[in-house]
Parts: structure tokens; sequence; C-alpha cells
């Protein structure tokens, strides 16, 4: 049982349970090296106990890693701890599809066709990369506050063989987007996602399912049977362009659907448009059934009769049922024991050949390995592995399969492991990188020791990050194995930049903070009647960086503007006067 506070792998802390599903649950999660919230999917039941299916998982699930789009979640890891399988994914603040249709029941057009655009968008993107969903429904997809939509469960959706419909507890949900060709037991391809996204569509308009019924068998029935409902008649303002997309996708015949989840993207980006919006209804090419999947039709028939027929005769013949089970369960253990006595005493008696124990190879040549295993009694494999080991000699055998000490039948067939030397790897750039990733992947993966030293940088022109790594001890192509070490260097950030110009610093101040850490102040001055004379108007190092001994910082000071002189006005000679004209006679 998943508790609060408990850590996978020693990485991810549960934080709270999120949802519930049939195939698995999902907690809020907290990944301590990168210190960042997850979503960690953990597979329940039956599930994680198959063998097979959790190796599908995780191998589907890694190819799906691969996927990078802003419509897809991102998966981070993939792993296991102490029997407990998981998915680490992209946290995504937001709703499922399904609860928002809940809620809301049917959206408005201009809503439904953006939510489509970037569900084809995303799936364009997978099909692209040869991966195909297999369980599309708004269950998987979760839609965020701004409208974005993430594409989720790709891993499980995958791995999971979604045609056992006896699955009611993880499939019930899952068939009602089910294309005929998965419900009928053929194999998926491209234009099953399509058919899912066409019923998806669907159910934006009207906020109803197409098909329900009381079981799986009934619902799939009706998939590879039934004529999809028309969303006009339930609302004549969808134009038939709309209508004609859900059709083309929703063809029981795949030959009718879109080529591409491309092709449907692009037919939903002009359907509003108005030569398009009255077109003709949709017209299937090709017959919506064909013989195949008739065939596959009447089986699912016959089998929800004998479902009924079954039914019917459980209700009739309860007691007589129960004594039939407690017979064959007899017999069948009889019968098992018969088997266990066999194996157990008779067999052995007959067994010509005697359990041998494996020989001693460690540091020999291989070919002396291959006569010591033949002269034993053993089959020697030919084809030869090697592993890293840096106590055994390159050449040399670390190893058998079966290993030495170990009591098997003569005959047996033996593979050698040989020697390739102490395995090594290139030191690659690390410089500009976060140290807390790099240190994470060099201790983990390479078995590094790493150690982190601050210094002080010797580009000052230069900002720089609190984790950023500004240089490394060992340069780029340096070889390396296990349990060497690697200095890497982060910036002496002692402090951050203060808001000296909301504060009121005066250039003193300034000065005063450049000589007190090690900066190199750089001062301009600009005539403005906005500050007081002799402050700070702005800063070149915002406030709340940080702050990098021997960088500059320029700061720009107020100075109060030189006052012009008052031009004095200038007077006209006036002509002399009548009396001033005598005087002068």
């Amino acid at each position: 049982m998943i508790t609060k506070g408990q850590k996978i792998n020693d990485r991810y802390e549960i934080i709270r349970s999120i949802g519930e599903g049939g195939m698995a649950n999902v907690y809020l999660g907290y990944d301590i090296i990168l210190d960042r919230n997850v979503a960690i999917k953990i597979l329940r039941g039956d599930l994680s106990n198959d063998e097979k299916f959790v190796r599908r998982f995780q191998r589907e699930a890694l190819s799906a890693s691969s996927l990078a789009h802003p419509n897809i979640v991102e998966m981070y890891d993939v792993g296991e701890d102490d029997e407990i399988y998981y998915i680490v994914m992209e946290y995504v603040e937001g709703k499922t599809l399904k609860q928002l249709l809940k809620k809301r029941g049917s959206l408005t057009l201009s809503e439904a066709i953006d939510i489509m655009l970037q569900l084809t968008d995303g799936m364009t993107h997978a099909h692209d990369s040869y991966i195909i969903h297999r369980d599309l429904k708004p269950q998987n997809i979760m839609i965020k506050d701004d409208g974005q939509i993430k594409i989720t469960d790709f891993g499980i959706a995958m791995a999971l063989n979604a045609t056992q419909l006896t699955q009611t507890n993880s499939v019930m949900g899952s068939v009602h987007y089910l294309p005929p060709e998965q419900a009928s037991g053929k194999g998926c391809t491209i234009k099953s996602d399509i058919y899912s996204m066409g019923i998806i569509f669907y159910e934006l308009l009207t906020g109803s399912l197409p098909f329900r019924g009381d079981n799986a068998v009934e619902i799939a029935l009706k998939h590879m049977r039934d004529p999809l409902p028309s969303v006009r008649e339930d609302n004549s303002s969808i134009p038939q362009s709309i209508e004609n997309i859900i059709l083309k996708s929703t063809a029981k015949n795949p030959k009718n659907r879109y080529d591409d989840a491309r092709s449907m993207h692009d037919d939903l980006l002009t359907a509003l448009d108005d030569d398009r919006m009255n077109e003709e209804p949709y017209k299937y090419k090709y017959p919506e059934h064909d013989n195949e999947n008739t065939k596959n039709l009447k089986k699912l028939e016959d089998l929800e009769k004998e479902e009924e027929e079954v039914a019917t005769k459980i209700e009739d013949n309860d007691d007589r049922k129960k004594k039939k089970i407690i017979i064959i369960l007899s017999v069948i253990f009889g019968v098992l024991l018969l088997v266990l006595m066999t194996i157990f005493f008779i067999v052995p008696i007959f067994s010509n050949k005697k359990a041998v124990t494996v020989p001693s190879c460690e540091k020999l040549k291989v070919s002396a390995c291959e006569k010591k295993l033949q002269d034993a009694g053993f089959e020697v494999n030919t084809k030869i592995k090697t592993v890293s080991s840096t106590k055994i000699k390159k050449g040399l055998v670390v190893k058998t399969d079966p290993e030495k000490g170990r009591s098997v039948k003569k005959g047996t067939k033996i593979t050698i492991y040989k020697s390739s030397g102490e395995e090594t790897f290139e030191i690659e750039n690390y410089v500009g990188k976060n140290y807390i990733e790099v240190q994470t992947i060099l201790e983990t993966k390479y078995e590094l020791v790493v150690n982190i030293e601050k210094k002080d940088p010797t580009d000052n022109s230069k900002e720089y990050g609190e984790q950023e790594i500004i240089g490394q001890s060992l340069a780029k192509g340096s070889k390396v194995k296990k349990g060497d070490s690697i200095t890497l260097y982060i910036p002496n950030i002692v402090d951050t930049f203060p808001d000296m110009v909301s504060e009121n610093w005066s250039v003193d101040d300034a000065e005063a903070f450049c000589s007190k850490y090690g900066l190199t102040i750089s001062t301009t001055y600009q005539e403005t009647n906005a500050y007081d004379e002799g402050k700070i108007i702005s800063q070149s190092r915002a406030a709340g960086s940080p702050i990098v001994k021997g960088t500059t910082l320029k700061v720009v000071i107020a100075k109060k503007p030189v006052e012009k002189p008052t031009p004095t006005p200038t007077t006209t000679p006036s002509s002399p006067s009548s009396s001033d004209k005598k005087e002068e006679e």
C-alpha cells in the first residue's frame, strides 16, 4: 500500500493520491533531486503481478518517453522499486476532459474545435514517431485552466490488450471509444486512434456517448453494426462540414477514415470556412461491413447470446452447477497430484542424465574454459558474451551462466562471459548546465565521485545562475571509469543585488556597496528633475539577481539640469521728435 511520505526509489516522495483507475493509481509526488512536483502512476492489481505485461509496459513506456510535444504529457522516468512498477511524468494542474464534460455537458463549437485541433496535433506527432495510443478517451486527456490539453497514458495504453472485454473495471470506460477492428480482435493502426478521436469529438459537441449498453460486449457490438447518431439532429446549428469530419473519422471500415491524424487536423482548420459549412454529407467510398467484419460481428453476437443463455442456466441450475464444480475441482486436484508424484518420484528413476557441478572458469582463457566445461560433460554456447570488470584482465573469463557451483544436468548449455576490461566513458562539456542534474547523472549512471566547488568567474561581463556550471576539473573527452573523481565549479555567489532605485540609494551608497562585495562600479549622469540630485535612477544588474565577485555594476545618477540664462529683450531706436530737431538747428 502506498502511503503519504513514502519514497519511491529514494527519490520520489508521495504527497497525496490524485486519481484511481482500473490499471493504475496516480499520486502527486515530489522529485527531491530536481526539486519539482511530478505525477507518479503506479500499476495496481493483477497487472503488477503479470510479468509479461510488466515487461511490455516498461518497453512501451520507454518508447513513449521519446515524445516531446506541448499537447503530450512528458514522461520523465520508468522503473521498479521493491515490486512497485511506476511511471514518473509531468504534473499537470487541471482536470480531465471527462470531468469537464460531466460539469459542463456539451461544449461550444469553438471550444470543441480548439480541443480537437490540439488533440490531432499531438497525435500527429505521436504517429510520426510510429507510436499508437490505442486507448484515447476523455479520461486520458488533461485540460489546463488556460485551455491547453495534455494527452496522457501512452505507456499503459500501448501495453494493455484493450480487446480483453472481460476486464470491465478498466475496459468498460474504454469500450465507448473502441474502434470496430479493435473490438473484433484485429490489430490496431493509426486509423484506430482516428476513430477514437471522432467519438471524442461527438461527445464534446453533444455531451453524450453515441453507444450505450449494459456490458462491454453489447457496446462493442453497437460500434461494429449500428450507425452513428447524427450530431445535427441533436443540434441543428452544427455545420454539415463538422458532422462530415465525425462521419469520416468514425467510419466502421478503416478505408473510409482519414489516412492519418494530420489529414483530420487539416480538415478541422478549414471546417468553418464559408465555402465548406454547408457542403454535401460525406459518403463512404467502400462498404462499411466487409466479410471479415461480418464474421467477427456474428462471433460477438453469438458470444452475447451465449452469455444470456449461461446466465439463465445459472439461475435455474445453481445447485447443480455447484456440485459439478466440486466434482471438476476434485478431478483436477487428483490429476495434479498424480502429475506431481510422477515428476518427483518416477521421472528421476528413468532419467539417465546425472547432475554435475559447474566448474569455475574465472580468470581462465576462453579456450581453456571451453575445454574444462566440455570435459565436465557440458555443451558450450558458441556465442561468447562480454562484461566489464575492474578485477579481471581483458579477454579472460569473468563468469559462466549457469554460474560456478550450480548443480545442473550433463549436456546443459553453458554461456561464457569474458572481460572487456574496465568500462570507461568520455567526459562531456558540462559548462552552462545545471550542476544538480549533471551531478545526479554522473553519480547514479556512471558512479563517479562528484565534488562541487565555488569559484570566482573569469568573465566578469556575464551574469551567471546560482546553479550554473562555470568550469570542470576534467576536460571534454577525458576518459574516466567507475570511482574516478571530477570537480564541477559553480559561481561564487554571495548575495543578491538590492533595488537601489526604489530604495533611494545615493552614489556614495552604491560605491560603498561595490567596495564591500568586490564589484567594479561604472557611473554616468543624467539631467532630470524627477529625482533628487545624486540619487540612482537606474542600475544594470536587476534587483534580486545574484552577486558575483568581480562583475561590473553600471549605475545612472540624477543630475540637476543646467539653468540657461534668460535672454534680454532688444530695443528699437525711435526717430527724433520735431522739438529735438529745432534744438539741433
